[in-house]
């Protein structure tokens, strides 16, 4: 033992006198540091940011701590920091993008007057979607209007809004009689009342739940043709359904503006001669009062498309013209023969479709569509031959009946039918979709959604948002996971994915449409509080300009709006370097699963500015 001793003793000492030890000791030093840091790294700690982003938004919810990850934020640093010397060099300034002349706050590049009245008029074509050329492109920001304000929150914003922000009197003056929208002060108010409902909206629904269940669940999704001022879809709410709302931009200047305004979900389009941007089997009822939509013409063709978007059993409902003509020709100004013959073309259409006629009470008709085709024996339009019944982007009208699914699953009423595994997936028409990913998907999206609120604590504020976009929904999750908060989410499908999920986005009680964002979309600018786009910057890479998407963004955002990013480091790296020259504040964020992913999260706040603000060089907009 003392000869052992003697041995580590005298092999210490060599050390000692080598100068190895001294190396070890400073190389075990270097080690233990190392992995403390990465320990504290793994764990999601992170130094807190000044960015004004936070400061204007998005600072973490105090209460939002766990043991593994701090709800501090930093800005993630991606420099070489071992590169060669490159001091020579001078890096690019970032892109400023000017402000648009303000003669363009209420642009709709697809639906733009002047370029529509280069389109045949013949059944309203010019009013349907006719997009710029690549080369026309804006490529500035479209300003508010001066003296733009934050909108109220729900649910006073379904009968309030300020007159700044959509300064338009012709409908308060045409429509005055008829109680819409009436000016007061510097504001706007909405009566809830429309031109077949002058008891109001309330009063008019409550005729038509006399008539069709409303309150069971059985009808949850609907669609508003010609809504106005969208008063219908806005009382609906209040009974838990959910409303499509919809007109063309025309000389009632600035409807669907209203609606979006007040917080109801609407969109700029017209049955003309396309198919509207919604997939078969969509909605549980359809709704026309006095939409002014030629039932009657052209073979039906209108009709079958309702027909197409209705799910089987679903509900269409018509008041005004010709319905109760007996009473109401004269203040019509029509001939009673004129209004007869249109009240049978469209009774025979209807028969033509197998539709049923459940009651025609006062001013309200009801029509009820069949769960199958099968022994129909009143059906006698022609079945539309073997074509994809949701395809419905550009999509030419048919005249002709949609087919029924031969083996459709019953839906769920709302809400079960919101995390009930949809009929589509259980018949297995979507490809690679299985219930259980249907499932898994459900609860990434409530993690990941709770996270968002960790990251921008004001979207678990009640009332700081109301209206939401998904730009790539995918099953919906995103919506589904914020289904307990006072929002509601336009789910978008693009029409480049390979997969076409807005039928399944539908059957869980939730709204969308279809859209290729190289394109602008159907709506005004500022009509929505806060944007996700998950992938779509991955998906649309190389078929467009990023920052035209990026500038169609800003162009349909809020003042002081948010979006969240989620795609890979690299592009966003690239977007940040874009967004930074447009007025946003922005700044990437680790991923849930913390900062080992590549995937990452660009947050936004678009600054406030209006027409009448300055520009950084003090110049007026």
């Amino acid at each position: 033992m003392a000869g052992e001793w003697k041995k580590l003793t005298t092999t210490h000492s060599s050390f000692k006198r080598s100068g190895v030890l001294p190396v070890a000791a400073v190389a075990l030093l270097c080690t233990a540091s190392y992995l403390l840091a990465l320990w504290q790294h793994s764990s999601g700690s992170t130094s807190t940011s000044t960015s004004t982003l936070f400061s204007l938004s998005c600072n973490p919810s105090p209460s939002s701590s766990s043991s593994s990850r701090s709800s501090s934020l930093r800005t993630l640093d991606f420099t070489a920091h071992h590169a060669a010397d490159d001091t020579a060099l001078t890096s690019p300034e970032t892109k400023k993008f000017p402000a648009c002349d303000p003669k363009y706050s209420e642009y709709t590049p697809c639906e733009d007057r002047d370029r529509s009245l280069k389109f045949d008029r013949d059944r309203l074509i010019y009013r349907e979607r006719h997009c710029p050329a690549k080369n026309e492109i804006l490529k500035c920001l479209i300003p508010a209007p001066a003296g733009y304000r934050n909108p109220f929150p729900w649910p006073a914003s379904r009968g309030t809004a300020w007159f700044a922000n959509v300064p338009h009197k012709e409908l308060s003056v045409e429509k005055a009689v008829q109680n819409w929208i009436r000016v007061d002060g510097d504001k706007f108010r909405f009566p809830g009342g429309g031109t077949m409902f002058p008891r109001g909206a309330d009063a008019y629904i409550d005729d038509i739940a006399k008539l069709v269940p409303l309150s069971d669940g059985t009808i949850r999704t609907v669609v508003d043709t010609g809504c106005g001022v969208a008063s219908f879809g806005a009382y609906l709410l209040s009974r838990d359904v959910l409303t499509m709302s919809f007109a063309p931009r025309d000389s009632h200047e600035a409807q669907v503006q209203f609606a979006l305004e007040r917080g109801v979900p609407a969109m700029i389009g017209v049955l003309a001669s396309k198919r509207l941007p919604y997939p078969a089997r969509a909605f549980d009822m359809a709704h026309c009062s006095r939409c002014l939509i030629p039932w009657q013409l052209y073979d039906g063709l209108f009709l079958k498309e309702i027909d197409r978007i209705l799910r089987p059993g679903g509900y269409w409902i018509l008041s005004g013209p010709p319905i109760h003509w007996k009473k109401h020709w004269r203040g019509w100004e029509r001939t009673q023969d004129d209004l007869n013959a249109e009240q049978t073309a469209i009774e025979s259409i209807a028969r033509s479709l197998c539709w049923k006629k459940i009651e025609e009470k006062d001013d309200i008709a009801v029509w009820q569509k069949p769960t199958t085709h099968l022994h129909c024996a009143a059906a006698t339009a022609a079945t539309c031959p073997s074509s994809n019944p949701d395809a419905a982007w550009y999509t030419t009208m048919d005249s002709c009946l949609t087919p029924l699914p031969t083996s459709a699953t019953d839906l769920k009423p709302w809400p079960a039918r919101l995390h009930a595994i949809p009929p589509r997936i259980i018949a297995g028409t979507i490809t690679g979709i299985t219930p259980e990913i249907f499932t898994s998907d459900s609860e990434l999206w409530k993690k990941r959604v709770n996270y968002y609120k960790t990251i921008n604590s004001q979207l678990g504020n009640k009332g700081r948002y109301r209206n939401l976009l998904d730009m790539n929904a995918k099953l919906g999750g995103f919506a589904a996971a914020m289904i307990g908060d006072p929002v509601w989410v336009m789910n978008v499908i693009p029409t480049v994915t390979e997969v076409d999920t807005l039928g399944v986005v539908y059957e869980r009680g939730l709204i969308g449409t279809y859209q290729n964002w190289c394109e602008a979309m159907s709506t005004y600018p500022r009509t929505y509080d806060l944007l996700h786009a998950d992938a779509i910057f991955t998906l649309y890479r190389d078929r467009c300009e990023m920052e035209d998407i990026l500038l169609e963004m800003d162009r349909i955002l809020r003042p002081e709006g948010s979006v969240i990013i989620r795609d890979d480091v690299d592009l966003l790296v690239k977007l940040k370097s874009i967004t930074d020259g447009m007025r946003w504040d922005s700044q990437i964020i680790d991923h849930e699963d913390g900062p080992l992913q590549r995937e990452k999260i660009l947050l936004v706040v678009k600054t406030y500015w209006t027409s009448s603000s300055s520009d950084n060089n003090g110049q007026n907009l």
